[in-house]
């Protein structure tokens, strides 16, 4: 007969949650993030109390952003670790829908166990309980239904049998992985259950790499090389499948160019003489140039977003042909692609081995060094008294960077800019959430990073209305004592959504402060907040004295910011491609009308196949 343990349901999903171990003999889940309220305190709170020597607890300020911090700390190992994030019932747990997109969208890895109403219904309605009229098993808690890969909720303790290993074999699975919540009913986390002590045994969850299917890679093989101009398309599946030597290995082999998605740059060192630097809509002039002639794009581990595609108007060679290489078979048959589901390591290393002596012809070095001339320039530090720009904020921490350096960003002007000019050096020195865009990932997702890699300089980029949305981990930071550095570009307003309305023909109205209703104008002191909640502060006025602040941040502890005002108005004029966004087919003004009438002439570019 097994032996049993008489635990409570919240201490035994805390006691599982410690056993469960990486590769590398390490816990998988590194911690929990926790803010308590009456639907986790009591149960999963005094649970986590009693675990704090394997699992600890990290409280911050506010569920998503702490949901943020989790994501980035997943997403800076490469998927190899976790962290799970509690919340109370209500507006506790809704707060982090919006992380479970984000994570959802980049296939990353993370526990989210809001609390949730009773099972036994006895009290209800319970505060902050929604009310379904219709449904009495609603509860706010299925907002997270379509955002999670695997949603379950928890109305009996022995329902953690089954569900804990489902969730676990989701985060850790490279096709599956991305968000799982466990819905944990208030009541039933203090209901106590007979659980086998054989559940709580140490597992290793093994990172499994799929293999390549023989007749899709033979398939693949001969379309390859009969490709005269070739392109790969590195995306964030190269990274988490470690496979960026593969990819150079592979690329060198066959003489095949690479461009970078957001989540793929630094998969190739930006000086490589095969890297053609980023692609699509933020991307610059060699990748974009030799993608619209290609004969034949390989992508490998990316999903193929709008970004990258220029909404499926950049591919223009009427001949060409699309091979998604990807763990995923939802994302390996995009938009009829010849698929090769597989690991990208070992995907790469068959089909190197399968394509033989192949090699494609021609260099794209003289492309690239086009480039550079033209956009290098930019990012110099500028003369007279102007305000500086995006660009040449970049150039200043470029010049600062070291080879520990860890760029990182989510949202706004800068990401757009940073995929053109940041130059990237080894894996992982670029960290860019731009599968959701999410502003106020960028302070909560540098934590997270130096959380993963303590040895690592992380210098987040960060614009003032990303700055206002979302702030509070600043404070966790400086408590926790966790150093890295936030540069904010203040250009008083929404900068880049602000240069897409003009675009469309619209008028400036609601995005920069100066076009939006108010009675006093607007005069906030990022240094001067940034200051009250813990952070070591300065405002500098210049690129000059940029520089002179970042090469303080060595001997700063806890977050360092540092801002800068900045022109809202100029960005690279280089590079980029078209991006479908919806133009008023009537409009009074002119303006539109003429973007309209473009916007029709590009429609025109897009491809079904």
């Amino acid at each position: 007969m097994s032996r049993t343990l008489r635990l409570t349901a919240a201490q035994a999903l805390v006691r599982y949650l410690g056993a469960q171990m990486t590769d590398e003999g390490e816990p998988f889940i590194a911690g929990c993030w926790a803010i308590f309220g009456h639907g986790n305190v009591a149960g999963l709170g005094e649970a986590l109390y009693h675990a704090q020597d394997y699992l600890p607890t990290f409280r911050g300020h506010n569920e998503q952003t702490m949901a943020h911090a989790a994501i980035a700390y997943a997403k800076q190992l490469r998927r190899g670790r976790a962290m799970a994030v509690t919340s109370s019932i209500g507006p506790g747990a809704t707060n982090m829908v919006t992380a479970a997109a984000l994570a959802h969208v980049n296939r990353l890895p993370v526990l989210l166990l809001p609390g949730d109403v009773f099972a036994n219904r006895g009290p209800d309605p319970v505060l902050q309980q929604i009310e379904d009229f219709g449904d009495g098993t609603v509860s706010a808690n299925d907002c997270f239904k379509p955002v999670s890969r695997y949603f379950d909720r928890i109305t009996r303790p022995e329902q953690l049998l089954t569900a804990l290993p489902r969730a676990f074999r989701t985060m850790t699975d490279p096709a599956e992985c991305g968000p799982v919540t466990l819905a944990f009913c208030q009541d039933v986390q203090a209901e106590a259950f007979d659980y086998p002590e054989s559940f709580f045994e140490p597992k290793v969850w093994h990172r499994r790499r799929i293999r390549p299917d023989a007749g899709e890679l033979a398939r693949v093989a001969e379309l390859c090389r009969a490709a005269r101009r070739p392109v790969i398309v590195a995306g964030g599946g190269v990274h988490y499948a470690a496979a960026t030597e593969a990819l150079r290995a592979f690329a060198e082999a066959h003489n095949i160019p690479v461009a970078e998605t957001q989540a793929g740059k630094s998969a190739l060192p930006w000086d490589h003489p095969l890297n053609l630097g980023p692609i699509g809509v933020t991307g610059g002039e060699p990748a974009n140039d030799v993608c619209a002639e290609a004969d034949l794009v390989l992508g490998v581990g990316t999903r193929f977003q709008d970004f990258t595609t220029g909404s499926w108007g950049l591919f223009a060679n009427p001949e060409r042909r699309i091979v998604s290489l990807n763990v995923a078979a939802y994302d390996a048959a995009k938009h009829g692609a010849m698929p090769l589901q597989a690991d990208a390591l070992v995907g790469l290393e068959e089909l190197g081995a399968a394509l033989g002596g192949y090699r494609a012809e021609g260099s794209a070095e003289a492309l690239k060094s086009g480039w550079f001339a033209k956009v290098d320039p930019l990012t110099d530090a500028p003369e007279g008294n102007a305000l500086p720009t995006d660009m040449q904020v970049i150039g200043a921490v470029q010049r600062a960077a070291n080879e520990n350096t860890v760029a990182m960003c989510a949202a706004g002007t800068m990401p757009g800019e940073l995929h053109k000019l940041w130059k990237a050096g080894r894996p992982g020195s670029y960290h860019m959430e731009y599968g959701f865009s999410c502003m106020g990932y960028e302070i909560a997702g540098a934590m997270g990073i130096k959380m993963a890699e303590p040895e690592r300089d992380v210098i987040c980029f960060t614009g003032d209305g990303t700055y206002m949305m979302a702030n509070s981990e600043m404070a966790t930071a400086a408590m926790m004592g966790i150093s890295f550095t936030v540069v904010v570009t203040d250009n008083r307003g929404y900068g880049c959504i602000n240069r897409l309305q003009m675009g469309c023909g619209g008028a400036e109205f609601n995005n920069l402060l100066d076009h939006t209703i108010h009675e006093t104008a607007s005069a906030i002191d990022f240094a001067k907040h940034a200051e009250a909640m813990g952070a070591t502060s300065v405002k500098v006025g210049s690129i000059a004295e940029l520089e002179e602040a970042l090469a303080r941040r060595g001997g700063v502890k806890g977050p360092y910011v540092i801002v800068i005002d900045t022109d809202p108005y100029p960005s690279t004029p280089h590079g980029g491609t078209w991006w479908d966004v919806g133009v008023p087919e009537v409009s009074e003004r002119a303006e539109v009308n003429a973007a309209r009438a473009g916007y029709v002439e590009n429609r025109k570019t897009q491809r079904a196949d």
